[in-house]
């Protein structure tokens, strides 16, 4: 199996794409990925610190039990991918593009996806507390049992999506909170809402 560094460096100095590629507990700190097209990779119990993946794209990738601190993932595009079980606290994901993905069991506590574009992607069980979350577009997205606790969701709108599975509390939405606006909660969520409101809510 060709070590992730290697595969890098050959795929820059012959100008190609990284295809039908395994890589299994890469353990890499600042590397350069940034601009480079992978199709058909698996990731499994990869370790990425400091690293750039800057309008880097995805096609077709598996993401497993994978960790990426401090990594810049900025204006990336993803399609048809998967990532589970894997941690991406504190990512930037700024501008990214999601196309039919699947994040299950992650974490992105405190990530960064401002203006990000979310098209037929599922997310399942994930952990989106602190994650600033303003400006995006969702497109026949799908949030389950997604901990939102203390998002800022400002000007992302949140129409036609069932969130009554997801934890909303401490969430920052406009004045109007209008980004609920045509959402399902649980009745037990409008609490949340009506303090957001500034509305008490006597039980």
């Amino acid at each position: 199996m060709e070590p992730l560094e290697s595969a890098v460096l050959r795929a820059r100095e012959e100008d190609a794409d990284l295809i039908g590629l395994e890589f299994d507990h890469a353990d890499v700190h600042m590397l350069d990925l940034s601009n480079l097209e992978f199709r058909q990779v698996r990731f499994h119990a990869c370790r990425f610190s400091h690293c750039r993946f800057s309008r880097a794209s995805f096609q077709d990738c598996v993401f497993e039990s994978c960790a990426f601190d401090r990594c810049t993932f900025e204006k990336s595009f993803w399609r048809e991918c998967s990532l589970h079980e894997s941690k991406l606290e504190g990512t930037d994901l700024r501008e990214s593009r999601l196309h039919t993905c699947t994040l299950d069991g992650c974490i992105l506590r405190y990530a960064n996806l401002s203006q990000c574009t979310l098209t037929k992607t599922s997310l399942v069980r994930c952990d989106l507390s602190g994650t600033a979350f303003s400006a995006a577009k969702l497109t026949k997205t799908t949030l389950e049992q997604v901990n939102l606790t203390g998002a800022e969701l400002f000007r992302t709108a949140l129409t036609g999506m069932d969130l009554t599975t997801c934890t909303l509390d401490g969430i920052t939405l406009s004045e109007s909170c209008a980004e609920l606006k045509g959402a399902t909660i649980h009745a037990s969520q409008a609490a949340v809402v009506a303090r957001i409101l500034g509305i008490e809510v006597i039980p």
